[in-house]
């Protein structure tokens, strides 16, 4: 096939684009060009697709003697995954980058140029395996090695996407044996540090970068009562989950430390309880999505069991989920058997069975019935 291998300067991306290459596929290596200041991306082990990572790629594509690209996607990615960030946070809401520049980026924009120039599929670095079933159709599933697996991320892409997808890493145990295979391999980023974090933001201060992009007004800080404990900066600036940064003046009647359960900013006021509250039980998504052909039950609206997994590296949970009826955008009901702390609206949640990638939606509410009791 004639494969694009999509080139981040990094190890796993370059080991992935040599096993294409030894199956005997075509491969052209591309590195994306997120931003036109490299000062705004991160550096050195912190990032990815900076300058620094456009010359790894480079390095990479030269010793397996395969062309190199650098392709501008700077526009789109400011517009699909920067400014979303931005308003999602200014909505009170709580995005995950990572997985809209998968979404709207690598597998949208990217794998369209790809097709439209000729080629069968795109190759990542990610640990993720697409299966096909007896009927020819993808289904995706996690890797080999679950502590590294990215399927989470990849729960956005559609049946379409995954019969476009190649992830040569599926079946590898361990990431060190990536590692040792590309110093064999001669590749200079064998030892290179894992990328991490948001890359558009140059010091990790995601609060003070939001407030130079969102309007800030102070209000108040109450508890699960409504009743006021504190001030805030900007209800914008916290995250449900989060216990620091609060400066409550005023104490738990239990002692205890408490933790932000919810953000309002059409009231400006963030909401702040015990920790026991944090607990989910029911989780409402929007902008639902299958990856691969969707299972009998979801076109029935039938409930149907699952394990449900709300961050990239958490844990599922026991879940059972079903669509819920109505015109026009329907909405995913996962009821949670197993509760789960810190859910925030704008969040991803992805739903398998067994090590299949069923599909995902986006956060819109999630309940604790505990607290409703209240």
């Amino acid at each position: 096939m004639r494969v694009l291998a999509a080139m981040s300067g990094g190890v796993d991306s370059a080991v992935a684009a040599a096993r294409a290459v030894e199956a005997g596929h075509d491969v052209v290596g591309v590195h994306l060009a997120l931003s036109r200041m490299p000062g705004t991306l991160r550096t050195g082990s912190r990032g990815c697709c900076t300058i620094e990572d456009s010359r790894d790629a480079w390095r990479a594509c030269d010793v397996l003697g395969i062309p190199y690209y650098v392709w501008d996607f700077s526009e789109r990615f400011k517009e699909d995954v920067v400014q979303d960030f931005i308003d999602e946070y200014a909505a009170g809401r709580t995005p995950n980058p990572c997985m809209r520049c998968n979404e709207r980026i690598k597998f949208a924009a990217l794998l369209e140029k790809a097709i439209a120039l000729g080629f069968d599929a795109v190759c990542t670095g990610h640990y993720a395996k697409v299966i096909t079933d007896a009927e020819g159709n993808p289904e995706l599933h996690r890797a080999a090695d679950w502590a590294k697996d990215q399927s989470y991320v990849l729960g956005v892409l559609t049946h379409e996407q995954l019969k476009h997808s190649m992830f040569p890493l599926a079946d590898t145990p361990s990431k060190a044996e990536v590692r040792a295979e590309a110093e064999r391999r001669g590749l200079s980023v064998a030892n290179k540090p894992d990328s991490h974090d948001i890359c558009f933001i140059p010091d990790g201060d995601t609060a003070g970068w939001l407030a130079e992009k969102i309007d800030m007004t102070t209000g108040d800080i109450v508890d699960e009562t409504g009743a006021k404990v504190g001030e805030h900066p900007g209800a914008n600036a916290f995250t449900v989950g989060q216990r620091r940064g609060l400066k409550l003046g005023t104490p738990a009647s239990d002692g205890k430390p408490r933790f932000v359960l919810e953000i309002r900013p059409k009231e400006n006021k963030v909401v702040v309880g015990p920790q026991a509250l944090l607990a989910i039980d029911e989780i409402r998504g929007i902008k639902v999505s299958w990856a691969g052909l969707p299972i009998a039950a979801i076109e029935t609206g039938a409930e149907f069991d699952c394990y449900a997994q709300v961050r990239a590296h958490g844990d599922p949970v026991p879940a059972t989920a079903r669509m819920l009826p109505g015109d026009g955008a329907r909405q995913l009901l996962v009821t949670l058997t197993d509760p789960l702390r810190g859910v925030a609206p704008g969040q991803t949640v992805v739903l398998y069975q067994g090590s299949r990638v069923l599909g995902q939606a986006t956060i819109d509410a999630a309940r604790s019935l505990q607290r409703a009791e209240l």
